[in-house]
């Protein structure tokens, strides 16, 4: 089975979109950031390394230390899929989190998109 494209895509190279989607609806690159952070697990300089090495997607989510376990609580439908329908792993969690960040840049309060 070949890989999905996105696997092998860095990390980096989509960051700044995330930050612009946000940034454009009025939010902060420091709330695209916590939201990783909440998912992840990682720290800011873990984040930050992780950009500068241009990781891809399938090893920044292999590395992350400690993946949310209220991240199964993400639900909805992302580029017309549901997220909680994605069967392979590394591709739910590229889901959930362009399925945070869409709720970023739609205005939800940052306490319901960490599922607090």
């Amino acid at each position: 089975m070949t890989k999905h494209r996105i696997y092998t895509t860095s990390f980096a190279s989509v960051y700044p979109h995330y930050v612009a989607k946000a940034e454009k609806k009025g939010r902060t690159k420091a709330e695209v950031d916590e939201i990783i952070l909440w998912l992840t697990g990682f720290s800011q300089q873990e984040l930050d390394a992780h950009l500068a090495k241009k990781s891809d997607f399938e090893t920044f989510f292999a590395q992350a230390p400690g993946p949310n376990p209220a991240r199964a609580e993400i639900k909805g439908v992302v580029c017309g899929v549901r997220v909680e329908d994605v069967a392979e792993p590394l591709m739910r969690e590229i889901r959930y989190l362009d399925k945070l960040i869409d709720e970023l840049a739609k205005g939800k309060p940052m306490e319901k998109i960490l599922r607090g």
